[in-house]
């Protein structure tokens, strides 16, 4: 037999073979081209209105692709943190998290979640979409931990009604604010009591006073800590003023201490004015029986800073590498183009084309937004903050809740503080 008539047989099986072997190929596959999708577990605290939202998002981006499937675990806000660093400290938990900026940094010394440039250049994701404040709060020597989401803050939202009932409305429909000092909104605040009785003048966030404390005091130029983040800064004339505005609403009954749902106060058309977030604009705009204004807290302490954070997104360090993509998956299209659904909610995205697009800017007040959004004060980046921040917390309440004179708190706040940057 000749040479090609031995080698017939092979070529002949060979041939045979071809499509087994193209089929054995496909092994090589990355993981998002598997034909089983990789499940990816998401652990959020979004209740209330922005929990429809978040549905929205994880329900398109399942329906928009085959590859990942992601479930969510949606959590009491109060007892989240507490959950999440149990499951990161006993790796099993989450695939991919929210965690807001401020609580980045203890996660990141522990090394309990993955820094995300390889991932997000593997899976196209562009840092330059994304605002630069937003950015400057997720990156650690330089790497990016988080993809964050947003930027969150506190508005000024009336009641038209009762503002207009009170002669306080202007004919387009905004609040007649003469005076942006402290004296003159408590003047605006005693003609609401007396023109409309049986509501709160304006209703005070008690139940997380550290806000609402933040707002006014960056406000008036205040700052939590030293430069060198060794020593707190909080017990001052500043801040003496700001809670000695708070105790005078207090005390001439403008705003009820004991309001534990002061939101809900507001929302029922209890309340003529109230600090709150942005999250909550389309809660109270869709209140379909009053008639609700939003617009920039006012500068009654001198500046227009006021608190604000963000929500981020990221990957715990126990998660797979196939997970991991998945879930940086989820992530680029949450920023791209779930961000437009998240805008609705009221959180201003950290998508700079989202954030710009006119769908955005034509929505309700955004541009406000958009103003307000430029003035944010973000917390300073240390792995003490919660701890600080709880700290804070605690003694607010305290000199509030038993009307403690504000010079004795915040030295015993200022004390709290920095045995705590001192451990």
């Amino acid at each position: 037999m000749n040479t090609i008539g031995r080698m017939l047989p092979v070529l002949l099986l060979c041939l045979f073979l071809l499509p087994g072997c193209a089929e054995l190929s496909s092994g090589n596959q990355s993981p998002l081209e598997s034909t089983m999708p990789v499940e990816v577990s998401f652990w959020n605290p979004f209740g209330g209105g922005e929990g429809e939202f978040v549905e929205r998002i994880i329900k398109d981006y399942n329906a928009s692709q085959s590859e990942v499937f992601v479930k969510q675990l949606r959590l009491e806000s109060n007892e989240y943190y507490a959950r999440l660093s149990t499951a990161l400290s006993f790796g099993k938990g989450p695939d991919v998290a929210v965690v807001h900026a401020d609580r980045l940094s203890p996660f990141i010394k522990a090394g309990q979640i993955v820094p995300l440039n390889a991932l997000a250049e593997q899976d196209g994701f562009q840092w330059s979409e994304i605002g630069e404040q937003n950015l400057q709060s997720v990156s650690y020597s330089g790497q990016y931990y988080a993809v964050p989401l947003d930027t969150h803050f506190h508005m000024l939202y009336y009641n038209k009604d009762i503002l207009a009932k009170a002669g306080l409305l202007t004919p387009d429909g905004t609040p007649k604010l003469e005076e942006n000092t402290p004296a003159g909104f408590i003047r605006m605040l005693r003609q609401i009591a007396e023109r409309v009785p049986g509501v709160q003048p304006m209703a005070v966030n008690t139940p997380y006073f550290q806000e609402s404390f933040l707002d006014l005091y960056y406000e008036a130029g205040g700052e939590l800590f030293s430069p060198d983040m060794k020593h707190a800064a909080v017990d001052n004339e500043k801040s003496v003023k700001v809670l000695t505005f708070y105790q005078q609403l207090f005390e001439e009954g403008l705003s009820d201490l004991n309001d534990n749902t002061p939101w809900d106060s507001f929302y029922n058309g209890q309340a003529g004015l109230w600090f709150g977030g942005v999250w909550e604009a389309g809660h109270h705009l869709g209140n379909d029986d009053t008639e609700i204004g939003i617009m920039p807290l006012p500068p009654i302490f001198g500046s227009a800073a006021h608190w604000g954070s963000s929500h981020t997104l990221v990957i715990p360090a126990y998660v797979s590498l196939e997970e991991q993509q998945a879930a940086m998956d989820f992530m680029k299209y949450f920023s791209e183009v779930g961000g437009h659904i998240w805008g609705e909610a009221g959180h201003v995205p950290a998508n700079l084309d989202i954030a710009e697009s006119r769908a955005y800017r034509e929505l309700p007040y955004r541009e406000l937004f958009i103003q307000s959004r430029d003035q944010v004060k973000f917390a300073p980046q240390t792995d003490k903050y919660a701890a600080l921040f709880t700290a804070m917390s605690e003694e607010l309440q305290n000199i509030i809740r038993n009307r403690i004179q504000p010079e004795a708190g915040l030295k015993v706040l200022e004390k709290s503080l920095n045995q705590i940057l001192a451990n």
